[in-house]
Order: C-alpha cells, then structure tokens, then sequence
C-alpha cells in the first residue's frame, strides 16, 4: 500500500523522551507524500520538559505537517462525521492514553480522534511508550490486540534491567505498520526483542 495522498492523522501524546523519534517519522511520511493531520494532546499543548518546550513542538510539527494541530475535543470531533482520515497513528501513545482507550474514556483531543474515528471502520495504529506496559497496562494491551481495526508497531522492552515494566515501539517500523493496517492487517512480530538485543 502506497502513503502518497493517504489522509493520516498523527496524533501525539505526552511521551516526550520520543518526541524527537517521532518527528523524524512525521518527516518521512511527508516525503512518502502522505498528507498529514496533526493532533496534539492537552500535555502535549502545555507541558515544556526538559526535552524541549511545547511552542517548539507546535510549531516544528506544524511546519512539517503544513497543518495546524487539531488542539480540542470540539476539533477533533468531525473526524467522525466527515470521516476523512484513511488511518490514524498515535504516535507516541502513552500507558495513559492507552488505559483510556482500552476503557472507552474521551476526554481530550487524541481519545475523541480515536473514536470518532474508529466509529468508520477505520485502522487505529498506536505506537507504544510507556513505562508500565508489563505492569499495570498489561490487560489494556491485550485488550486493544483483541479490538477489530486496531492495531500496534512492533513494540519491545526498551531498558529491561533498569526499567523491566517499560515498553517501546520500533519507530522504523512505523511506516511499514500504518502501509499494512491501510489493508487492515498487522505487521509481525508485533513483540520484538529489548533495544539492546536489537543492537
């Protein structure tokens, strides 16, 4: 499945540690010629970190976007209704967006994208960082495997001897997973090994 005029909304949320990762991605499917929606969870909006402030984030996705970032609930919406995303990537998605997925809570501008986009029948990819996906998020990961139209990026422990509760997705693998979900499909593996075992 080629990207080139696809409509895929990129929606982040507040993993900042990947920010940087997950730019360098939006920057390829740009050039693959997909034509990108970004939107931006409310932390994502308003935290500044120590990995960079919120207005850079804005305004470099912005500019590789050639887009505003859908920025409410009330924005994000008609995703539903108008349905004119042919898939949407989360990337990165938290533990917390996750468990609110996996719970059926909308209460920010990423959790309304997914669901109103879902609502078409329409591929859901989500590209994990999250610090308790062996812990406490373990049941939501498993419970989103198991949900029509939604699928993962291959996803690791990323630091299994200071972190072993922690779990990360392959960005590389970001753009062969959303070209097979297009086809309603899931890229595999979807587990793959720690980040040190890849190297």
């Amino acid at each position: 499945m080629e990207l080139s005029g696809k409509k895929i909304g990129v929606a982040m949320t507040g993993s900042f540690c990947t920010f940087e990762k997950a730019f360098q991605t939006l920057e390829k499917l740009q050039a693959e010629g997909a034509d990108l929606y970004p939107i931006f969870s409310a932390k994502s909006q308003d935290v500044s970190c120590r990995f960079g402030s919120s207005d850079d984030f804005i305004r470099r996705v912005e500019t590789i976007c050639e887009k505003k970032i859908i920025s409410t609930i009330e924005a994000a919406e008609p995703i539903g209704p108008y349905g004119y995303l042919d898939a949407l990537v989360i990337l990165p998605c938290t533990g917390n967006t996750l468990a609110k997925l996996a719970g059926g809570i909308t209460d920010g501008p990423v959790t309304m994208a997914a669901k109103a986009h879902l609502r078409n029948e329409k591929p859901l990819l989500l590209s994990l960082s999250t610090n308790d996906a062996l812990s406490m998020n373990f049941k939501n990961i498993g419970l989103l495997m198991n949900m029509k139209n939604i699928y993962f990026v291959p996803f690791g422990q990323d630091d299994p001897g200071k972190k072993p509760h922690s779990m990360t997705a392959d960005t590389d693998a970001v753009i062969p997973a959303l070209k097979l979900c297009l086809e309603h499909r899931q890229y595999q593996p979807v587990i793959i090994g720690s980040r040190e075992e890849r190297r």
